[in-house]
């Protein structure tokens, strides 16, 4: 049970974060610079998807391995590789292969990921602890 409490609370943080970010700080960068490949009402199916698997892989690969070392340096490394290698993998992929694909965006959107899987890693190894899992 105490897992299920670890990735419903990881999950809302990350959840908060992303929409603080998708719809107040980045929503014009996007507009501008990929607004010709945005859906006029986005589907939040898929969304809803990538964000119950992008967490279930914060958990397992940069949480629970630095939570079991004791060590917050690890799972801040370790989520910051999750996020640079999950949010490349994306971006870089957009990059190769869409036309117009701003370099700019690729970047931004990196970086952004790396932050926000390390945030996140960080405070689901606080709640772990809190949890005593």
């Amino acid at each position: 049970m105490k897992y299920i409490y670890l990735y419903l609370l990881t999950f809302i943080i990350f959840l908060a974060i992303d929409f603080v970010w998708l719809n107040f700080i980045a929503k014009n960068m996007y507009s501008q610079k990929i607004g010709h490949l945005l859906a006029e009402n986005p589907n939040l199916i898929p969304a809803l998807i990538f964000y119950l698997i992008f967490i279930v892989g914060v958990i397992v690969f940069a949480v629970l391995p630095g939570y079991s070392n004791e060590s917050i340096t690890k799972t801040i490394l370790l989520g910051a590789l999750f996020g640079l290698l999950t949010y490349s993998t994306y971006d870089l992929t957009n990059l190769a292969t869409l036309r117009n694909w701003p370099i700019s965006v690729t970047i931004i959107d990196i970086i952004w990921g790396t932050s926000i899987s390390t945030v996140t890693s960080v405070a689901g190894y606080y709640i772990a602890s809190w949890l005593k899992i």
